[in-house]
Formats: structure tokens, sequence, C-alpha cells
């Protein structure tokens, strides 16, 4: 009921949809509940009655109950926050998170009053634990025989082991609106649903076709003007040729924390909480339709970085045998480039440190700090401006090296608990992710600001784009709208401003960057230069870590377990979707770049050269 009220207006009003969330949210509570009992039930049925009967044990049970009671009220109060963070039951985030406990324990304590919400579930419980207090004692004078007790745990047990193997998290999704079959889950249950899904493997749960042809669907794809390809069969392998003088510059790719393109007043934003990039868009090329392919951090650190579409499951940055991959260090790495990634935490977070360190980057995060560099710092890391003075430090030394230099900075102040320095912006610390973003739009100002005043700013291209939007909920699976982020490239006197108004990807930043210098080099990335690229060819990758969408024109197409596809007709302007008889030809495109992509990893046939 509490997340109904949340979420009303994600659901609208359906006697339909309320009577699938309480009777298809009755049956996953009944199946939690199946697996939430074992512990119990083994207790009951093993306990001796001689013992179970003593008065001592009654306490005994009292304090067996209030755990298990305390358990599912705060697992209540968490699954309230964690809706009013991404609109949805526990998911693979949830899973995922669960991992991280430092980062994940510190920024809940900094964002929420904890000590007050666990003193009200204590509270709670006791209150609970009285009233049920008369069936605990009246358990004990009840004496049931150990036969018949194996009876009753053996018919308890056997639920969920036919749960197991019966039920799938899937059941709930009843109808179209993607909140609404979030409802009519149970939290816990998804929790380890989640859990269990965390490795899919496309050969398995999705839609294919043969590998041969997958492969000779992709490389007339993902074939452009500039580009021949340098081996037949498997593989995209290709050499790409750009005539003339190549352009040694320097490149700082800033990749900011959930900076929806919402946020921007240039659009539409109408709360000026992004000024400085408002205004720096004036000098800069700015990408109108660009589109993540992930919701989180990892996934656009895995596009910016390797250029792939993104695979159902873990972003490959947290995967095994990640290891010399091909990445645009690899080719800045060969040009003579010294190429860092920089980070405002500490990078064993999210295996970023072990990701990009063996992937030809060196790694310079909140460690490389002293304690009197930083004006400020929360559990995700340090702030954006000290980050872009450890930046502006270390690619200072490369200058005078003399080498170029690549560095990819990844921020971290427009996340929750969203605290920052207070007096940079109008808006108090602490107050909401608008004051985050603009207090990142600052940071970023006074980088570049600080910037001018080196001898290497004339010779430097500026990348800004965002990792991920700062939600991906809405009432479809796959909202379009939820993956829209801005791009800027700004390099005074190198590169001419204008809007660019073509439908791009996140993976084409690095191919269409490299493009931009005039590189040319032998590719194994999966984006496109947008600049070499004809005419109706543009597509967008958006995904969860289960539901893969394949934008192109106006059509999308998911790709979901269990071999599922569904074709929507995409109306940007309205940001909606309608649902369409499929298109065999954009299906089999969606399934060749998935299908190879996840092949290629797999075979490692992604790996460097």
């Amino acid at each position: 009921m509490a997340l109904i009220i949340k979420a009303h207006h994600l659901i609208g009003f359906s006697l339909l949809y309320f009577a699938g969330i309480f009777g298809i949210g009755l049956f996953f509570d009944l199946v939690n509940a199946s697996y939430f009992i074992i512990p119990l039930v083994l207790y009951l049925w093993m306990m001796p009655s001689k013992l179970y009967s003593k008065k001592w044990h009654r306490f005994f049970l009292y304090g067996l109950f209030f755990i298990f009671i305390y358990i599912l009220l705060f697992n209540a109060v968490s699954e309230w926050f964690f809706w009013d963070e991404f609109n949805s039951r526990y998911n693979f985030i949830a899973v995922d998170y669960l991992i991280y406990t430092t980062e994940v324990i510190g920024n809940i304590r900094q964002s929420y009053p904890v000590e007050y919400i666990i003193a009200a579930v204590f509270l709670i419980d006791i209150f609970i634990i009285y009233l049920i207090k008369p069936a605990i004692k009246l358990s004990q004078v009840e004496f049931v025989r150990f036969k018949k007790r194996s009876l009753q745990a053996l018919m308890l047990l056997v639920l969920p082991v036919l749960s197991f193997f019966l039920v799938k998290s899937s059941y709930k999704n009843f109808s179209d609106n993607a909140a609404v079959n979030e409802l009519s889950g149970n939290g816990i249950y998804e929790l380890f649903a989640a859990y269990r899904n965390n490795e899919l493997d496309y050969q398995r749960f999705y839609a294919t076709i043969d590998d041969k042809k997958a492969f000779t669907e992709l490389r007339q794809l993902v074939k452009t003007p500039e580009s021949k390809f340098t081996s037949d069969g498997n593989g995209i392998e290709r050499t790409i040729t750009n005539a003339g003088p190549e352009k040694k510059m320097n490149v700082i790719l800033i990749s900011v924390e959930s900076l929806s393109a919402e946020y921007l007043g240039i659009f539409g934003n109408a709360k000026g909480i992004t000024p400085q990039l408002d205004s720096l868009s004036q000098h800069c090329m700015t990408f109108m339709k660009l589109y993540a392919t992930g919701t989180r951090t990892v996934r656009g650190l895995e596009a910016l970085s390797l250029c792939v579409p993104p695979t159902p499951g873990q972003s490959i940055v947290r995967r095994p045998m990640n290891e010399n991959l091909f990445s645009l260090s690899t080719v800045f790495n060969k040009k003579g480039y010294v190429s860092n990634y920089f980070y405002g935490g500490y990078g064993f977070f999210d295996n970023m440190n072990y990701f990009f360190s063996n992937n030809g980057y060196g790694v310079i995060d909140r460690s490389y700090l002293k304690d009197n560099e930083i004006d400020y710092e929360n559990v995700w890391g340090v702030a954006d401006e000290n980050l872009f003075s450890l930046v502006q430090r270390e690619t200072g030394k490369i200058y005078k090296s003399g080498k170029p230099f690549f560095a990819h900075v990844m921020t971290t102040s427009n996340h929750r608990p969203f605290t920052y320095p207070e007096g940079r912006i109008n808006i108090p610390s602490k107050t909401n992710r608008d004051g985050a973003v603009k207090y990142t739009d600052y940071a970023i100002a006074k980088f570049i600001a600080d910037a001018k005043k080196e001898p290497w700013f004339s010779n430097t291209v500026f990348v800004i784009v965002a990792d991920h939007c700062a939600s991906s909920a809405g009432k479809t699976e796959l909202p379009v709208e939820n993956y829209h982020i801005p791009l800027f490239i700004y390099s005074p006197g190198n590169i001419q401003p204008g809007r660019i108004d073509r439908l791009m990807s996140q993976i084409d930043i690095g191919p269409t960057l490299l493009g931009l210098l005039n590189f040319s080099y032998t590719s194994k990335f999966y984006g496109y230069d947008l600049f070499k690229l004809e005419n109706g060819k543009e597509r967008v990758f958006i995904s969860t870590y289960e539901k893969l969408g394949y934008i192109k024109n106006d059509k999308m197409i998911i790709l979901s377990p269990n071999k599922e596809v569904e074709t929507y007709f995409v109306n940007f302007k309205k940001d909606s979707l309608t649902k369409t008889a499929n298109d065999k030809v954009l299906l089999n495109e969606a399934i060749a770049w998935y299908q190879c992509a996840s092949y290629s990893f797999k075979r490692g046939l992604m790996k460097s050269f």
C-alpha cells in the first residue's frame, strides 16, 4: 500500500492493476515466506519437547521472533528507500551494491537518519512481540510428538523446494506497466532472484541466429567508408584510415556521474542548475541525441573505454577475464600517449582499479590526495573540484615529460547523499540532486577556467559526457528518455562549435573522438565515427541488466530472457512507446550486434593486439 501511494504517478488508477498487485503480490509473499521460515521450521522440528516446554525457553523464543520480525520490518523500510532511489523492488543493483558494504553503508548513513530508523523499528518490533506473546506461550503447552512434527516440517519444507524449481520472478509481469509489475513482486524474493541471475549467458537466454550469419550481418553493419576488414569470418577487426596529418592533441574525457540531459537548460530544463555547461555549450560541438547504454557507472565506463554494446548481466568492467582488451587506451598508447584513469573515490569499488590497470591505463584515485588537498569528501569520493585539481597536477607532470596525455576522469559529487563544499553555489549541501548537479556544473567550469592558464590548454580536447542518467525507471521497462545524456566536445581553435542532431550511442564517442583527431589505426570497436557514417545507419543501444534495447529510426527491438522479443515504435518527442509487429530485418540486426558482442568477449575476440 505504501509503495502504491509512492508510485501512484507511474501506475494511475486501474482495478486490473490493483487486483494483480495484491493477488500476484500475495502469491510471491507466500513463496518468500516458504523460504524465510526454513530456519524456524528446522529449529522447531529438532528441538526436544522437554527442552521446548521449559520456562526459560520462552524468552529464547521471544528473542528468536524478535530477530525475524526485525528483519522483516527493516526490509520494509529499506524497500521504501530503494524504491525512492530506483523506482523498483530490489534488483541486480541491490545485489551488486551488497558486495561493497563500506561504500553502500556509508552512503546510507550519510543520506538517511539511520539511527532514528533503527530505533523506530526496534520499538515497533517490541510492540509486535507483545501482541504475539500469548501465541508463543501457548505453543509451549501444546505437546506435539516428533513423528507429527516431522510430517508438518516436511510439508513446509517441500514448499520452497517446489518454488525453487517452479516459480520464476517473471511470473509477476502481468501488465505492460513496469512499475505495476514491480509492485506485484516481493522485495526479498526479487533480491535472491536477481542474485541467481547475476550472470546471463546470451546464447542460453536470448533470441539467436546462426553465429556465422550473425557475424556476416554485423560486418555489414559495422563497415563504414573509412574502414577495411583485415580478416574474413568471425570478428570485426578492421583498419581505420583518415587522410591527412594526425592531430596529437591531449584529451581529457570527463564522465560525469548521473548527468541526465533533462537537467540541462539546453535540453529544456528551466531551473537554471547548469548555467556553466549551458554557456559552455555555445563554444562546443554539442551532441543533442546521445543515449547511454546502461544504468550504472560501470556500464558507462565500459561503453566509453571499450566502445562495445552492453551485454546481459554484469558490465565487462566487473567480469572475470577482462584483461588486455582493445580499448581507447590501446589506440592512444600506440600513438605515444600516457593514458590514465582518474577517480575521486577509492578505485577498488566496482573493480575499476583492476579493470583499468589491466587495460592500458594508469590508475590515479583518492589515495593520491593528501588530507590538506581535500575540501570535502563523502563515502563515494572527494569533491569534484579536488578531483580536477588532481587531474591538473598529474597531467602537468606528463606534459613536462614531453608526451601527450589521455585522461579519463570519473566524477562522484552528483551522487546521493548530494553533499559538497558549502559556499560554492546558492543551494546548500545535502539539499537534493539539483544542488549536486549545480555543484558539478560549477566544478567543471572551474576546471576549464584553471586549465586555460596551463601551457597545454591550447592543444587539448575536452570531452564532457554523462556515465548514465540519474534514473532509469519509468512506465516502460526501457524508458528511452531515461537514457538521454549530454555530450560536449570543447577545444577552442581546434574543434568547430555547433549542434549535432544525429542519433548517437555512447559507444560511438571513442571512434568519433579518434576521427576528430584524424587518427588512423586498427580497430575492434563496435562504435561508429559519426562524421564518417552514412545517413540512415545511426542506431542506439540501451539496456538494464537483462533487457537489451536496439533503436534505429523510429523503432526499438527489446530482447529479453527466455528468448522473448518485442518491437515498439519510439516517439522521441513524447517519450512514448507503442507496441507493433516484429520487424524481421531490424530484429536480425539487433540480435547480430548483441550476440556477436557476447560471443566475442566470451571467445577472447575483444583482446588487444
